[in-house]
Formats: structure tokens, C-alpha cells, sequence
């Protein structure tokens, strides 16, 4: 199940005002991914700055961004017991 599209703000990233093949997505401040067309074998191509081994590929952009979405659900289920903690 894919997050509400208010939890993760996908921003278009451009160079000199054309854009750019390329999303980043931040939860508040915090940047927690990328999506990336890659032009060379015809993917898009996600990946997160929270952990090296956090990389995916899909055939649409829609699909990568819900490849990165249930990544990042896992991963953050690792830290459930430390936010629950009093």
C-alpha cells in the first residue's frame, strides 16, 4: 500500500529552468529519496540518502516512487521500538 502523497513531497529537480528526469522527495526537511530516469537502460532508477543499500528500479515513475515507499516503510518499522519507547 503506497503512502498518501501528502507524507512524501516529490520536487522535480531542473537546470536552468528546463526539467529534469529526476524527483527528490523530503518529509519535512529531510530529504529520504530520489527517482531518476536512466536513460541508458531505459529505468527509473530510485535510491535514498538513509542508507547505502536502499536502491531500486522500475519501468515507470510511478513505480519507482511506490518501490521507494514500501522500502522506506520497512526501514522505518526497524525504528518502531525506539519512537514507542517512553
Amino acid at each position: 500500500m503506497p503512502m498518501p502523497d501528502a507524507l512524501i513531497a516529490w520536487t522535480q529537480d531542473e537546470v536552468a529552468k528546463v526539467p529534469l528526469q529526476r524527483f527528490t522527495g523530503c518529509v519535512g526537511e529531510v530529504e529520504v529519496g530520489t527517482v531518476e530516469y536512466d536513460g541508458a537502460h531505459k529505468l527509473w532508477t530510485w535510491w535514498s540518502p538513509l542508507s547505502e543499500e536502499a536502491w531500486g528500479h522500475a519501468q515507470e515513475e510511478s513505480g519507482a516512487k511506490q518501490g521507494f515507499e514500501v522500502w522506506l516503510r520497512q526501514w522505518l518499522e526497524n525504528f518502531r521500538r525506539f519512537f514507542e519507547a517512553q
